[in-house]
């Protein structure tokens, strides 16, 4: 049509066809705008304020600008593309866990994706390597044991050796979780909220993360103390087990609640005879009942990691 019009007209078929892209693009432009103005309501559930805060996204003026802002935070073009993924699963080779049923799916979508986004920013030059883990979980734990004052840049380096990521997301107002494990591509993420300040609720969730990837591969997604319905209990039951295992071994659990003095002074010489933490232990004699959970507050030591 466009050489037709030069015979015609004696402009050149290029002038016409640059006309039609033109034209194109603005009817394109225009059916966005129509699709922003029709997402404005989808965009107000979502914590806008506290990720500008954050910097996570850009402060905007209009609510359509917010709407195209979520869209590329999200890597979507649409707002059905957010739903298929986050809610209907129409994506399952990505995301195994709809956040349907979650509180506040908006405000964890965001956490989700914030930690993707972090963990591709991440120089990650070494392939996973599943033994390589194996072989660094006592040097992780030391770490934990001698508590130096540098621990979590020096955990991250540990995990970064053996092609793991270990990132750190401080959770949102609606949004609460305890972390979050996953694989992008080939490279499993650990992704930390920081919610609880703990030292023992810090290297149990660590441990946990650990556990999932080393006792159950590359296809699912596991979000801790999310409130979502559907997760697989016995892998949860599986991943506790491994860190507790980990932090403090079964037979020396026993051992030590058959023979240790629960006195300031027992549980020191326990904790560097089994060599874990003090507040590890603590914590364990809270969790089998042993302990009233206000007794043995000097050990309980709290880090900010977020």
């Amino acid at each position: 049509m466009a050489i037709s019009f030069e015979m015609v007209t004696k402009i050149p078929a290029s002038f016409w066809l640059r006309k039609q892209q033109m034209y194109d693009e603005y009817k394109v432009r225009k059916q966005r705008e129509e699709e922003a103005k029709a997402s404005i309501e989808w965009m107000k559930h979502f914590p806008y304020a506290e990720m500008v805060k954050r910097s996570w996204i850009e402060s905007v003026k209009t609510p359509e600008e917010r709407v195209r802002a979520l869209f590329e935070f999200f890597g979507f073009s649409t707002e059905k593309a957010w739903s298929d993924y986050y809610l209907r699963q129409e994506l399952p080779l990505a995301f195994r866990i709809s956040l349907s049923s979650t509180k506040d799916p908006h405000a964890m979508s965001v956490w989700l994706r914030r930690g993707e986004l972090q963990a591709k920013a991440e120089e990650q030059k070494t392939s996973f390597d599943e033994k390589k883990l194996k072989t660094m979980i006592p040097e992780m734990k030391q770490l934990m044991v001698d508590e130096p004052d540098d621990f979590f840049p020096r955990l991250q380096a540990l995990c970064r050796e053996c092609g793991m990521v270990l990132i750190v997301t401080p959770t949102l107002p609606k949004a609460p979780i305890n972390g979050a494990t996953r694989w992008i591509k080939d490279t499993p993420v650990i992704q930390l909220s920081g919610r609880y300040k703990g030292y023992d609720h810090l290297w149990f969730n660590f441990f946990h993360e650990v556990g999932h990837i080393l006792l159950h591969g590359k296809k699912d997604i596991f979000l801790e103390k999310a409130g979502i319905s559907g997760q697989d209990e016995t892998k949860e039951k599986e991943a506790d087990n491994y860190a507790s295992d980990v932090l403090l071994a079964k037979s020396d659990e026993l051992e030590f609640l058959r023979n240790a003095s629960f006195s300031r002074a027992g549980i020191l010489d326990a904790a560097k005879k089994y060599n874990t933490h003090p507040s590890i232990l603590v914590g364990r004699l809270k969790h089998l009942g042993v302990m009233e959970y206000w007794q043995g507050q000097d050990f309980n030591k709290h880090v900010d990691i977020s």
